[in-house]
């Protein structure tokens, strides 16, 4: 009995041994379903697989919401360019003026405020006269012009006299030469007074006796600058407007009083700064560079190559468009202390609206010193690319893609990129994108996004399914 049951036990091993190996025989795809290839588990084939994981299906009212649009692949010619930082600034010498006092005196009015506009001959103060030197000069005018009347007098005498003999000639000559010398101080006196600031007709006012106590100092003509100094030839201040005809009354403004210097009761010398005027028409723009960069910047001086303006915080909806080309007209030959820059200069022209308030016409300029500016300055030429922005592109690593449209679809293919700055990427064209085909111009990594989406989800855009069984998906 001890024996039976002893070889009952040696047999119980080998059963469940062979059981398990003919259970791991039967279950064995169910057991390494993990380690199977997921293509043939699912019976589809990888090239179809690998299909379906480039192509997405995005609906019209998506393509709304991403603001996605399309556009055909075209080669073009393209300027690399490198990136700096710049300002408006006010154009010495043109931009900015000083009004002075003529000659000693006190302030005993003024007739303009910071922000008011004026044409040339308006009155910016009134000044009482103090000076020594004025006064006496009306009264060597007044002197001078009394004496010249009567040694012309006594000639028109003398004459007759010198014709009949009663009066030598040599009496009649020094009369003469009297009337001459009169007149010279005359005119000496007049040009004084002038150039002190009265006008011609106080001038004739003192010439007959009624002396100047007090003088209006008035808005000076506008600088005539000389074009072919590489100068912008403005004679006024031409305010644009939606309207085609231009507006009548503000062809003659000139300047915009900036700031005040005196106050009203105010004692000024002869020479003494009154006031501020600017006119913002003619500006320049400023760009700071580092001496890495003098190489481009002095080559693109010298080829006149167009150097492209970007405006920071400009609001191009309420303007006219900007129609002018932007060339660097000189370098800074110093480089700053602090900053370790250089500046190089470009000319503008800036443009303006007028409005009416209180019966005066005020100015707004579209740009202003001190705004900030980007300055893209070509330095490297590229031919037969293709240009998209930066958003039609999305980097993977080492890899970089753009889409392609085709109704509701969009394939994902790889492209060469020679070169990305913060706007543009420039695409090789060594036939990775086909002619004809329409790209996506924006929101790139958007779509990539959905990609994958859709791939780990397992759905299948674009999939086509024959008469015969057979399906593949969209090419």
């Amino acid at each position: 009995m001890n024996r039976l049951v002893s070889a009952d036990k040696s047999f119980v091993g080998p059963v469940i041994v062979v059981g398990v190996i003919v259970t791991v025989w039967l279950f064995r795809d169910r057991l390494f379903i993990g380690n199977a290839n997921p293509e043939t588990a699912q019976g589809i084939k990888p090239k179809e697989s690998t299909e379906k994981q480039t192509v997405l299906e995005i609906s019209a009212q998506a393509r709304k919401n991403l603001s996605l649009v399309a556009k055909p692949a075209k080669t073009q010619t393209y300027w690399r360019t490198v990136l700096i930082p710049g300002e408006i600034a006010d154009r010495p010498g043109v931009s900015d003026r000083g009004v002075t006092s003529p000659a000693v005196g006190i302030v005993t009015a003024i007739h303009a405020f910071p922000g008011d506009t004026m044409r040339p001959g308006d009155s910016l103060f009134t000044v009482r006269l103090f000076s020594e030197y004025l006064q006496s000069t009306q009264t060597q005018l007044f002197k001078a012009t009394q004496e010249a009347l009567l040694a012309k007098a006594q000639v028109d005498r003398v004459t007759e006299a010198a014709g009949s003999g009663a009066v030598s000639q040599v009496r009649l000559i020094e009369l003469q030469n009297e009337v001459s010398r009169q007149n010279t101080l005359v005119q000496a006196s007049r040009q004084d007074l002038l150039t002190r600031g009265l006008s011609p007709d106080q001038v004739r006012q003192v010439e007959g006796g009624t002396f100047v106590s007090t003088i209006d100092v008035a808005t000076p003509p506008l600088i005539q600058l000389d074009a072919s100094a590489s100068q912008v030839d403005q004679d006024m201040v031409r305010p644009v407007s939606f309207e085609t005809s231009a507006e009548p009354n503000g062809k003659d403004l000139a300047y915009e009083v900036q700031e005040l210097s005196v106050e009203l009761g105010q004692q000024v010398q002869a020479g003494q700064l009154l006031a501020k005027l600017s006119n913002h028409q003619s500006l320049q723009i400023v760009g700071h560079a580092f001496k890495r960069e003098a190489s481009f910047l002095e080559q693109a001086a010298q080829e006149g190559r167009p150097i492209e303006i970007e405006f920071a915080e400009e609001d191009n909806q309420r303007w006219p468009e900007l129609n002018q080309t932007f060339e660097i007209r000189h370098l800074s030959n110093t480089i700053d202390a602090d900053s370790r820059t250089f500046g190089f200069y470009i000319p503008m022209t800036n443009q303006s609206r007028s409005y009416e308030k209180s019966g005066r016409k005020f100015l707004v300029w579209r740009f202003r010193p001190g705004q900030r500016v980007r300055i893209h300055v070509p330095v490297e030429q590229y031919d037969d690319v293709f240009v998209l922005p930066s958003e039609a592109v999305v980097h993977e690593g080492p890899e970089t893609y753009v889409f392609r449209q085709n109704g509701d679809l969009f394939k994902r293919f790889s492209v060469h990129v020679l070169h990305e700055d913060r706007r543009s990427c420039l695409i090789a064209n060594d036939g990775s994108i086909p002619p004809g085909s329409f790209l996506a111009q924006s929101s790139a990594a958007s779509l990539n996004r959905v990609l994958k989406a859709q791939t780990a989800s397992g759905e299948q855009p674009g999939l086509h399914v024959h008469p015969d069984g057979t399906s593949h998906a969209a090419h």
